[in-house]
């Protein structure tokens, strides 16, 4: 008997279209200082690719949701859809803040030490948030306040928790994936070997275009 589905087929659209691509690492997985090329290739067509090829199951299987589909498969497909959306683009984001030489330079440097009262106390606040995660899982996360025109850094523990009106500056993820090849339980090391290759272009990069988001949403 066939479906509700296919008795009421939908065309899809963007939200629906499940070819998100995997993208390729921005720098040679090789390069990096005290973070191995086997851990970062492991992360990279392991944990990221996963998601990226996930979401685009589910964005599949929402395709095919009706009104008749029942609730709980639509809860359970939304929150999936959340979940790799979010893992895939925090991957994204936290590959293409790597590749640097580790050394704070720019705006962000004087912007985040205007905000927490130096730079040093804003990194100190930034370790101390991921090395909370050690041996668990989540993301350490500073965000331009879309809403308050000012950075904030958060936790999340998930996927799934996200600070809302944002335009993510630097991310680091704290799954054991991240770091356990090379630095087993010793989380606190990959937080050192993280900061030894910040891409601080980038994160200006970032920085840039979040104030002039925040300035069109305030014009």
């Amino acid at each position: 008997m066939p479906s509700s589905a296919s008795l009421n087929p939908v065309s899809p659209g963007i939200a629906f279209a499940g070819k998100h691509q995997v993208e390729p690492l921005p720098f040679r997985a090789s390069a990096l200082e005290g973070l191995s090329e086997k851990m970062m290739v492991s992360h990279h067509d392991n944990n990221y690719a996963g998601a990226v090829k996930n979401l685009n199951r589910v964005e599949e299987e929402l395709s095919r949701v009706t009104k008749e589909t029942p609730a709980f498969v639509v809860g359970g497909l939304k929150q999936s859809e959340l979940t790799f959306r979010n893992s895939a683009t925090l991957h994204e984001l936290y590959f293409a803040n790597l590749g640097g030489g580790g050394r704070p330079s720019g705006s962000i440097e004087k912007v985040l030490g205007e905000a927490y009262g130096s730079f040093g106390r804003w990194e100190e606040l930034f370790r101390t948030t991921g090395a909370s995660l050690g041996g668990g899982s989540g993301w350490v996360v500073t965000t331009w306040d879309l809403h308050r025109d000012a950075p904030y850094t958060f936790w999340s523990g998930n996927h799934t928790q996200a600070f809302s009106a944002s335009a993510t500056l630097l991310v680091m993820d704290m799954y054991e994936h991240a770091y356990q090849m090379d630095y087993g339980a010793a989380a606190a090391k990959y937080i050192d070997a993280f900061f030894a290759n910040i891409h601080w272009d980038e994160v200006n990069r970032r920085l840039e275009r979040a104030r002039r988001a925040a300035a069109a949403l305030r014009a």
